[in-house]
């Protein structure tokens, strides 16, 4: 099977996509906020929503991946460092020493992931999620906690895969964080990680729709 390989092209065009998003976010963020999602997938309730009921940003972002859930799912549930990688560009995340490695393929020993299992941006220091709940071939609720501050940084990721029909699905991310009002966190998390999450999140999206669609086609 030839597997879905992104260009050192992609990698530069991400580049400049993420230093144009930053510079006009002001702008265009009702825009990226509901990237490829619907009104009806933006205002519907996800799973781990509960988990950050007020929360300071919030994005929900969608795609079709002409597959079957059962296809999508292990390219899903496989995600992390360390384990199928984040799928998205993968040369700059490793400038930033992620040390992010993206399967082309299914890997089987990372097919059984449960609630409590570490889902990582990085090594060991970097940003994680903790799985906290998990429905196969229907939904991933992952979280992150940045301890040791008096209101922590609380970060969620739901994943859900709507079946179109047996052969289509749509696949929705919502992000929603919370933090504590300050003049920095205003810059890191809205000036500067907004933004950069729209691109890397929107690659990681087409990246997963681009290898299902590619493991079907070489069947």
């Amino acid at each position: 099977m030839n597997g879905y390989n992104p260009t050192i092209v992609e990698e530069g065009l991400g580049a400049l996509a993420i230093a144009a998003s930053i510079v006009s976010s002001p702008i265009i963020r009702p825009w990226y906020s509901k990237w490829g999602a619907t009104k009806s997938e933006v205002s519907i309730s996800l799973p781990g929503d509960d988990l950050v009921p007020n929360p300071v940003l919030e994005s929900t972002r969608a795609i079709t991946i002409q597959t079957s859930t059962a296809n999508v799912w292990p390219w899903l549930v496989q995600l992390g460092q360390g384990r199928g990688g984040l799928y998205s560009y993968q040369r700059l995340e490793n400038l930033i020493g992620c040390d992010i490695h993206n399967a082309d393929h299914i890997l089987p020993e990372f097919q059984d992931l449960n609630i409590g299992d570490k889902v990582r941006l990085g090594p060991e220091g970097y940003p994680a999620f903790d799985v906290v709940d998990i429905k196969p071939e229907r939904s991933l609720v992952l979280i992150g906690i940045t301890p040791g501050v008096s209101m922590p940084t609380t970060w969620v990721w739901s994943f859900l895969l709507n079946p179109i029909d047996e052969s289509s699905t749509r696949m929705i991310l919502r992000s929603r964080l919370n933090c504590e009002s300050s003049l920095g966190n205003t810059i890191i998390w809205r000036v500067f990680t907004d933004p950069i999450s729209f691109n890397m999140e929107r690659k990681m999206l087409q990246g997963i729709k681009a290898r299902a669609e590619s493991l079907v086609e070489n069947q």
